[in-house]
């Protein structure tokens, strides 16, 4: 049996002393594993008791599991990176693209529960993750970085309590598509430079962000390759006909996206056009432009299924 440390979001389904946080907890428990409950009142104090868990010289738990969506996978990545130790997964979160990217159960505890068990036997697989720096310092994220209209609409569906899921990137669309001006960018890919106004340019590591749309169509989460989508200056109403598309990954055929893949992006203001907005990675707020976006080949070993 393992030694897992468990973080449950305290503000999904419930928190870790009721609900299905705390049914995890105890099941995990009655499996015959040791938890240590690394849970917080808030975020960034389980981020910080995570990490140091996961960083100490010895008592290292065998695996960090998080339960929740997509930003329990974020703090996860967050915790994990550079340290060797395992993530695992329990997605019970509203969008959980992260367990859609690799093939998870979501929406299911019991489902996430028995991935995992059998994970914890066949071994984990290397995952890469994309780590941006900037003057915010350094934050790891695990499908994508959003930098353009689609991070303005991720900031504003952060405010939002209603509708649950997906459905809150619909009403946040609206309102941000109402104002939309292109913002301006230099994008410097694998060293080589252009300058364009734009409307959206997202890094991804993998296919879906934003609860279920296909940013990405083709991006694989273990290649060692982002695939960066750059969606030209577009007028509101122009954007407002594209933004429907990423669900089903048909944006991809308009004249005016782009895909390059790459290996590394610096993104910086370029003016007169407005900035960017502040750039959102798994849903979770990053920082601002300018920055630099790697990506880190196997950085993370997941406790998931393993892909031919």
């Amino acid at each position: 049996m393992a030694t897992l440390g468990v973080v449950v979001n305290p503000a999904a389904n419930g928190n870790r002393g009721s609900g299905p946080g705390a049914g995890v907890i105890r099941e995990l428990t009655a499996a015959g594993h040791e938890v240590v409950d690394l849970s917080g009142d808030t975020a960034a104090v389980a981020q910080q008791l995570a990490h140091a868990a996961c960083a100490a010289e010895g008592g290292r738990p065998d695996a960090l599991v998080v339960v929740g969506g997509d930003g329990m996978v974020h703090l996860g990545i967050n915790a994990v990176a550079g340290t060797g130790v395992p993530l695992g997964l329990v997605a019970i979160g509203s969008g959980n693209d992260f367990a859609r990217n690799v093939g998870l159960p979501a929406h299911n505890g019991l489902d996430a529960l028995h991935a995992l068990e059998r994970a914890l036997e066949t071994g984990p697989r290397p995952i890469d993750v994309l780590r941006a720096t900037g003057a915010f310092g350094t934050r790891y994220t695990a499908c994508v970085v959003s930098v353009g209209l689609d991070a303005a609409v991720n900031a504003r569906a952060n405010t939002l309590r209603f509708p649950p899921g997906g459905g809150k990137y619909i009403r946040a669309a609206l309102t941000e598509l109402r104002k939309f001006r292109p913002y301006g960018y230099t994008i410097t890919i694998d060293g080589e430079r252009r300058e364009m106004p734009g409307t959206l340019v997202a890094v991804a590591n993998g296919t879906y962000f934003g609860g279920g749309m296909k940013i990405a169509p083709g991006a694989k989460i273990d290649d060692g390759l982002a695939d960066v989508v750059l969606a030209g200056a577009l007028s509101p109403w122009e954007a407002m006909r594209l933004f429907p598309r990423l669900y089903e990954g048909s944006h991809v055929r308009h004249e005016a996206v782009e895909i390059v893949r790459a290996r590394e992006v610096v993104l910086e203001p370029l003016a007169p056009h407005p900035d960017p907005p502040e750039a959102y990675g798994d849903g979770e707020r990053i920082g601002p432009v300018p920055m630099r976006i790697a990506v880190e080949p196997g950085a993370v070993q997941l406790l998931a299924p393993h892909v031919r």
